[in-house]
């Protein structure tokens, strides 16, 4: 079996969806306020196929398959190999992160 390769996973861009929470939280007692609190842009981590320290469970679970993916050689369809540009399921905060395989020698 083909060794794994790191993966760096780095934080592109987060959004907060104000007219989704105005039309879908009525009436609840938690309403998101502002943008995901747990990254900021830029912020980088490195996956060796495990949750790397510091990130959201959530998003990991979001996130992993195309991790995965990568990190055994993989590539997706359309985007340029060793790359993938994803974002955690969080419809009201999304955050979108930058996957890149680390090859050999880099």
């Amino acid at each position: 079996m083909k060794k794994a390769r790191p993966v760096r996973i780095t934080v592109v861009k987060k959004t907060f969806n104000d007219d989704f929470v105005d039309e879908y939280t009525e009436g609840v007692r938690w309403r998101p306020k502002g943008c995901c609190h747990d990254f900021e842009i830029g912020q980088e981590f490195i996956s060796d196929g495990h949750m790397p320290e510091g990130f959201s469970d959530w998003a990991w679970a979001d996130i992993h398959k195309y991790v995965m993916t990568l990190a055994r050689g993989g590539n997706m369809i359309g985007v340029r190999p060793g790359t993938f540009i994803t974002c955690c399921t969080d419809g009201f905060r999304p955050v979108f992160y930058k996957l890149e395989r680390i090859e050999e020698g880099e």
